[in-house]
């Protein structure tokens, strides 16, 4: 027994060093390009596939934007399995010589159970109306919880019985590992896709931020970065930092202020029961149309206006514009220190010049937390809409004992004069 306790007390001793080497991603860069640019410097060569391909990949972004707001959640849907998936290949790829049993088999099982969960929710949300006219529908979303919860006690058993004498102790971190996963992308993913509701404004301009800093600081660093700026990733300099700050606050005042423009882009996503199809088209909120503003004193002798015309969100794209300027950076940090915890260069090879989705993703997460924070604190109030959405789903004896409630309520506020009798 003391023995035994010798040998668990160096395991948890163990360095970084002892952390089996991950196989090298191999270059998945096209050919044509390989050729095209075959004389030029690693250097240069990097910045034009790095080009190209951000280039493709904004104009397939643009695309799906075209297409609807169903087509971007199913964009989030992609990204977030692929992001999984890339995480979860690491994690095997370290241990893979244990084969632990029922290790990929059990992770995929817990994210479909994870995502039922938060899109069962979901529907029970935003898509009440359609619920209420198919029972079996009904059925389901009346026990969501208890399915989603019976589907993870399922699989929480499978891995009781899959645990191994001999390996105990690996297959207890492999779980940790699906679970934080799971907190990371499928949660964060769900997050992004309450933002969508909201209005597709809350998408696309703290994504697009996010992009837009990654790009600008990529360039002002490539270009006049000399100064180190944190050692996880030693190719982020203070220069390209500061640059992507300035550039992205820039791009999200002006950006926001061509999407402000458009019902398409600021109305709150609803389901239409009787086309069947997602609607963006109301009454814009006092977010989204023109005021005027005094010009502090200080900026007048700059500027020569006392007042300006602007949209109130873009005072708020400031804030998200911040945000993914100097704090979004920093799930960029997480995942290079997670990369170096496991000696690797990037989470994938999946789009060349770049790594894998995750390493295009990785500051995103943070930031669709950051604003759904940021709504939920500062922008959302009630919602008479999703209220009446609840209310149509109870019985009529229900209903009626809510109207006779709310009337009483009413009449003593005097909002509402007492009926005659």
């Amino acid at each position: 027994e003391v023995d035994l306790e010798e040998r668990l007390h160096e395991l948890d001793l163990r360095s970084d060093s002892d952390i089996p080497d991950v196989p090298p991603p191999t270059d998945s860069t096209p050919e044509i390009l390989k050729r095209a640019l075959s004389g030029l410097s690693a250097r240069w060569k990097n910045w034009w596939i790095r080009g190209i391909l951000s280039l493709a990949m904004i104009s397939g972004f643009f695309l799906i934007i075209y297409l609807g707001s169903f087509m971007l959640m199913l964009l989030v849907l992609s990204i977030q399995v692929k992001c999984y998936h890339e995480i979860i290949t690491i994690g095997y790829r370290v241990y893979h010589s244990y084969d632990l049993p029922w290790f990929r088999s059990l992770s995929w099982y817990f994210l479909l159970c994870v995502n039922y969960f938060f899109y069962g929710e979901t529907v029970a949300d935003y898509f009440a109306t359609f619920v209420q006219r198919r029972e079996q529908l009904q059925f389901l979303i009346r026990y969501h919880r208890f399915i989603s919860f019976a589907l993870y006690l399922t699989g929480f058993c499978m891995f009781v019985l899959s645990l191994v004498k001999k390996h105990y102790r690996l297959q207890f971190y492999m779980f940790a590992w699906t679970h934080v996963t799971l907190l990371i992308t499928v949660t964060q993913s769900h997050l992004v896709i309450q933002n969508l509701f909201e209005g597709m404004i809350w998408f696309l301009v703290p994504i697009s931020s996010v992009i837009c800093n990654d790009i600008t600081a990529y360039i002002f660093g490539f270009f006049f970065g000399r100064t180190p700026l944190i050692k996880l990733s030693p190719k982020k300099t203070w220069e390209g930092f500061i640059g992507g700050f300035f550039s992205t606050v820039v791009f999200g005042f002006i950006f926001s202020y061509f999407l402000a423009q458009h019902q398409y882009f600021v109305c709150p996503v609803e389901y239409n029961s009787e086309t069947n199809r997602f609607v963006t088209e109301c009454e814009p909120s006092e977010l989204f149309q023109m005021k005027k503003y005094s010009v502090p004193p200080l900026l007048q002798a700059v500027l020569g206006w006392e007042t300006v015309n602007m949209y109130p969100f873009q005072i708020h794209s400031f804030a998200l514009s911040t945000f993914a300027s100097l704090i979004g950076p920093f799930g960029g940090f997480f995942a290079s220190g997670f990369k170096r915890a496991f000696k690797i260069k990037d989470f994938a090879d999946t789009i060349p010049g770049h790594g894998g989705i995750m390493d295009r993703f990785d500051c995103q997460y943070l930031m669709a937390t950051f604003v759904h924070v940021y709504i939920t604190s500062f922008i959302r109030g009630p919602n008479p809409s999703k209220l009446l959405k609840q209310l149509l789903i109870l019985q009529p004896e229900q209903q009626l004992s809510v109207y006779k409630t709310l009337k009483s309520h009413l009449v003593e506020k005097g909002i509402l004069q007492p009926s005659l009798r």
